[in-house]
């Protein structure tokens, strides 16, 4: 049941509120105002510069029925620390981790069949306990209970937590069948023993059909209080329609306790069957060699909702990537479910992070990393894999980013958590996103990583020339010889005075870095940064909710600037479209890029609409296009029967139907 709503807030700058006894239910001191959830104080008129401690709270009825069910609250989110009352009592706190969810057990704190009160306590000051450390961060670091809340009711015997891998064996570039692996966490709350048994669903996402079943999995006693895992290789899919960008099939997990025959619990979750290997200097999906391109967004952008984004305003964003060509990005901090899921069903690959951003996150910390960052670091890690591992679209794990990986400390921070990532999901790649590499590069931690990340930054953070970059690029070829690079940042920012807003800047520096890049095969993926200008407590222009870095091809509320259609090009595995004789008899040859971004097309379409005077699209054509290799072209005819049109607009449509190109033909006058 959603949370979402109505709650009660208030701000505690004198951090008073607890001592005084607003985690109370009866307590009815005026200063509270309602607000909805998810909600950020950040992007209110006179606190947009609030760092401290803030409440919440919500009257919750609870029904009588409910007695004898288990009953959680999950938290997607809340900046950075909260700590929970329910009917004036503890429920548990969760604290200096922002971006990852919580659940807290409240059965045992709930009236039923009456009014309960939830109580939650944020703080958001700078902390140097935590990750991203105190003012290290360049981006909205937005205070609040920012994403959604969800009340979970469950029988005292029930799954936990889920995780599901479906892996194709792999015979050149198709696979026969896929193995389903589960492991799931299951929980007694009662204080009698059950004897359970487990049973198995593996659904196609779009048609429903059942493509494996078993009732078979686990019988077993459990005991009261306890709480156990297990693991199985539950069986074979045959002939698996396999994830893809381009074709992001789904599947349903669907898990079943069992209790003397009958179901007493029961979890969902989509996952997809996909491989993502490293091979040599190589990305490999599916088992096809890929070269990607795509783009960051920063969340947390538009100034009238800040963190706490809606729906609408996250799909908006997400079909703007996906507009741009974008089929690869990454990400700075943990991201909303709902961005994960969109990635999920629409095709686009996303490395999450954990949010160790700069070198200051080592500063003063002596021989050793401190302790309490390391643990935070690691608790983040373990979060946000538990939480998200099912997603087929995280192709890997981000671990810290610009932490200077030739400095021993942060050479040890990264080596510990990628120790721990390949502990908890040893297939998934791990990488970091280094800015360390233009020098002495085989000393950097980057070799550790499955694959090497570089943040590229000349004619703009950087000094150096396009010929420096060349060069750059060779030195960390000759370091890592045997591992693809993959340039997890590269654009302009104007955002020191020598370098104002010059988008035709940004243009030029999108041609001539992309242009070098390819001239490498052991380029494998290019991450354009960024998508939008974007809030953050150290942005150089504008003030309160606007205070921003002007970095991106659209500004705060996504308007488009000339570089979006420069980028959108760029980003493109069309590399042109040709077109040649008249509307009767329209031949038009689409050609595949032979270099990055560079993949197989499968699937595409060619769309025509030609349109009249006054700007009527008067007909529309479809027809399939030929299956393109990278290098590759075809040749479609399309007949109109308006023999003087104004224009006809030519896109080539990509199997989830979102434009790859977009061509204009215009009759000769």
């Amino acid at each position: 049941m959603s949370l979402d709503g109505a709650w009660e807030f208030r701000l505690d700058p004198d951090a008073i509120g607890e001592v005084h006894g607003w985690h109370l239910p009866d307590e009815h001191a005026g200063a509270w105002v309602t607000v909805t959830v998810p909600h950020t104080f950040q992007v209110t008129p006179g606190d947009e510069n609030y760092r401290g401690v803030a409440w919440y709270r919500r009257r919750l009825p609870i029904p009588r029925e409910w007695s004898g069910a288990v009953v959680r609250i999950e938290f997607e989110a809340v900046f950075h620390s909260a700590t929970v009352w329910v009917n004036g009592r503890i429920a548990g706190r969760h604290l200096r981790k922002g971006y990852t969810a919580f659940v807290l057990d409240i059965t045992s704190l709930l009236q039923f069949g009456a009014e309960n009160v939830v109580a939650v306590q944020t703080d958001n000051s700078f902390s140097d306990s935590m990750l991203p450390r105190a003012r290290s961060s360049d981006w909205a670091l937005d205070g609040g209970i920012y994403r959604p809340v969800t009340l979970l009711l469950s029988s005292p015997l029930h799954i936990e937590h889920v995780a599901v891998e479906g892996i194709p064996q792999l015979a050149d570039d198709s696979a026969e069948y896929a193995i389903v692996e589960v492991c799931a966490t299951y929980r007694n709350a009662s204080a009698s023993a059950h004897q359970m048994a487990v049973g198995l669903r593996v659904l196609e996402d779009d048609t429903g059909f059942c493509v494996l079943e078993r009732r078979d999995l686990a019988a077993t006693v459990v005991q009261g209080g306890a709480t156990e895992s297990a693991s199985w290789s539950a069986g074979k899919v045959l002939k698996p329609r396999l994830w893809h960008f381009d074709h992001p099939h789904l599947y349903t997990l669907e898990l079943t306790l069992y209790v003397r025959g009958n179901a007493v619990d029961q979890l969902r979750t989509p996952f997809g069957i996909r491989s993502i290997e490293v091979r040599g200097a190589h990305l490999y999906l599916n088992g096809e060699k890929v070269r990607l391109m795509g783009v960051e967004r920063m969340a947390g952008s538009n100034p009238e909702t800040g963190m706490a984004e809606t729906p609408e305003w996250i799909a908006h964003d997400h079909e703007d990537l996906k507009n741009l060509n974008c089929v690869l990005s990454r990400v700075h901090w943990q991201q909303d479910r709902r961005v994960l899921d969109y990635c999920d069903r629409h095709g686009i690959l996303l490395q999450s992070e954990v949010p160790a951003w700069g070198a200051e996150t080592f500063a003063g910390s002596g021989a050793e990393t401190a302790p309490d960052i390391l643990q935070n670091g690691l608790e983040q890690l373990q979060e946000m894999i538990a939480r998200d591992r099912n997603h087929p679209s995280i192709f890997a794990w981000g671990l810290c980013n610009e932490i200077d990986g030739q400095n021993p400390l942060a050479f040890e921070f990264a080596r510990r958590l990628l120790a721990e990532a390949k502990r908890l999901d040893p297939r998934r790649l791990c990488s970091y996103a280094s800015n360390s590499l233009e020098r002495t590069p085989s000393r950097d931690v980057s070799g550790l990583m499955d694959f090497i990340e570089c943040n590229e930054y000349f004619e703009s953070w950087n000094p150096g020339t396009l010929a420096d970059l060349r060069h750059t690029l060779q030195e960390i070829h000759q370091a890592f010889p045997g591992k693809p690079v993959v340039v997890s940042e590269y654009g302009y920012c104007a955002c020191v005075p020598e370098r104002p807003e010059a988008d035709g800047r940004r243009i030029a520096v999108l041609a001539d870095h992309t242009s070098i890049f390819r001239e490498f095969d052991f380029i494998a993926g290019l991450i354009f940064f960024c998508y939008n200008d974007y809030r953050t407590h150290v942005g150089d222009k504008g003030a309160a909710a606007t205070r921003q870095r002007v970095h991106g091809v659209v500004d705060l509320y996504g308007n488009r600037k000339p570089s979006y259609e420069a980028l959108r090009r760029e980003s493109s595995p069309v590399e042109s479209v040709s077109v040649a004789g008249h509307p009767g008899a329209l031949l038009v040859t689409v050609k595949a890029r032979a270099t990055i971004p560079a993949h197989r097309m499968i699937g595409y379409r060619l769309r025509g609409v030609l349109f009249g005077l006054g700007n009527i699209p008067l007909e529309l054509r479809t027809a399939e296009l030929a299956e393109l290799a990278p290098g590759e072209e075809a040749t479609v005819r399309m007949t109109f029967s308006e023999q003087q049109p104004l224009r006809i607009a030519l896109d080539v449509l990509r199997p989830t139907a979102f434009s790859a190109y977009t061509q204009v033909w215009r009759p000769s006058t």
